[in-house]
């Protein structure tokens, strides 16, 4: 068989980077929520650092693809499932439990489903590889996949469900596994208990484990802060020490005295000082209240009014002087 000229091959390969440089290129704002689908997670931790936008894990474009392809799946499941005649309604309604703690639903089946036609069922998509979808076919998804697991549960005691349908295509082989999952009370009220008390901390929990090479820290986007004592490397409104989330699902501003609207949450302000967990610096107060000093190295770089802002304290030399003295967690 003849070789394609190079240039074809250049070509190629230039438009698959293109493509998957499009999907990085977009603007990727956190959700201002946590979110039930991650209640199941195993650290308190990371729960608390990714809510309070911290840390954030970023995907490269062929990785943003195949969430996409997650979500595009969706509509194929709800067709087919009507299809064979489930009443599929509901599709994308919120269940909130106040505190930050809310989520979406995939929908909700209010009849069809052939081993109890009369029950209504919280229906829940997923799209899995090869691997996870043997083992979660194998184990059931309570075992396999406990983040799943939890989502439906609470979003079951959201909704006043009794019954969850988990229909799950296997992207290999389009496979499809649908497996109905019993209410859990106790389960899903631990799960919303649990959010509620890591969005309302005020100081961070301790991690899953302070071994860096446990298995389950070794790939978590926030490793480098919790065994590293790296800083953050977000400047937001909720890595800032003078904002509050409330019991409502606002944030509270104690330097302007005001609620924070959402979009202005991303940015925040230029009298923005550091949370004392999300730095690795000791920290001396100051009289004004509205300013620190950290004490980085040999030096003591004060942060807030009349002093360096915090993006200034991220640039490159105050991290190569953290860096060199080998700046320990606070």
């Amino acid at each position: 068989m003849a070789r394609l000229p190079e240039t074809i091959i250049a070509d190629i390969s230039a438009v698959t980077s293109l493509i998957d440089a499009h999907h990085a290129a977009k603007p990727d704002r956190p959700r201002p929520h946590l979110g039930a689908s991650l209640l199941g997670h195993h650290c308190d931790r990371w729960l608390w650092l990714s809510f309070r936008w911290a840390s954030r894990e970023e995907f490269e474009g062929r990785i943003l693809r195949l969430f996409r392809r997650g979500h595009s799946e969706e509509a194929t499941i709800i067709a087919d499932l009507r299809a064979v005649g489930v009443d599929v309604r509901g599709t994308q309604a919120r269940v909130d439990f106040g505190a930050h703690v809310s989520g979406s639903i995939d929908g909700v089946a209010e009849s069809g489903i052939p081993e109890a036609p009369k029950t209504p069922h919280l229906l829940e998509y997923k799209t899995h590889a090869l691997k996870s979808f043997n083992d979660m076919t194998a184990k059931g998804v309570r075992a396999s996949k406990p983040m799943h697991y939890t989502q439906m549960q609470v979003y079951m005691l959201g909704m006043g469900l009794t019954r969850a349908l988990y229909v799950a295509v296997c992207k290999d082989d389009d496979r499809i596994h649908a497996e109905r999952v019993r209410y859990d009370k106790e389960h899903a009220e631990r799960a919303v208990a649990r959010g509620r008390a890591i969005t309302l901390a005020e100081r961070m929990p301790p991690p899953i484990s302070t071994d860096p090479t446990w298995y389950q820290c070794r790939f978590c986007p926030a490793h480098a802060m919790c065994h590293k004592a790296a800083p953050t490397k977000e400047v937001n409104c909720r890595t800032c020490a003078h904002a509050t989330p409330l019991e409502d699902s606002t944030w509270h501003c104690a330097r302007w005295d005001m609620a924070i609207p959402t979009d202005a949450q991303y940015n925040g302000c230029d009298d923005h000082v550091f949370h004392p967990d999300v730095v690795p610096w000791k920290m001396e107060g100051s009289d004004d209240g509205l300013s620190v000093t950290w004490l980085i190295g040999q030096s003591r770089l004060r942060n807030g009014v009349g002093g360096m802002k915090s993006r200034q304290l991220l640039d490159e030399t105050v991290q190569a002087l953290a860096e060199a003295f080998k700046v320990e967690a606070g």
